[in-house]
């Protein structure tokens, strides 16, 4: 098993939902959240003065899939959120050892 974050626009959750979605994905936990990359934030002009917005709001989408869906959500994901502009976001993808039910005690695939 494999846990996907992907951090993405806000505005793009909708669409990258719907498709992780049609692919059976069935649970995700979605944060908001605010951070910078590469360009360092953004320049906005306020009453005529410039200032820098240093962290910039998106959203962290994270998922638990099977080994075997980790290349079609990732396609799934890259395919919804991609605007072509700069901060489109990331996808990190770690190891995932052991998933446990609460309710059942249900674990491992069966937990998803």
């Amino acid at each position: 098993m494999k846990k996907l974050e992907a951090i993405i626009k806000p505005f793009k959750l909708d669409e990258v939902k719907e498709s992780l979605s049609e692919l059976g994905v069935t649970g995700m936990t979605v944060t908001e959240v605010k951070g910078f990359g590469r360009t360092g934030g953004k320049r906005e002009v306020y009453r005529g003065s410039a200032y820098v917005v240093d962290f910039v709001p998106k959203v962290k989408v994270e998922i638990i899939v099977k080994d075997e869906l980790v290349h079609q959500v990732v396609e799934a994901i890259t395919k919804a959120a991609r605007t072509g502009r700069i901060g489109d976001g990331k996808i990190f993808i770690t190891p995932v050892d052991e998933v446990i039910r609460i309710r059942t005690g249900e674990v491992g695939e069966d937990a998803l």
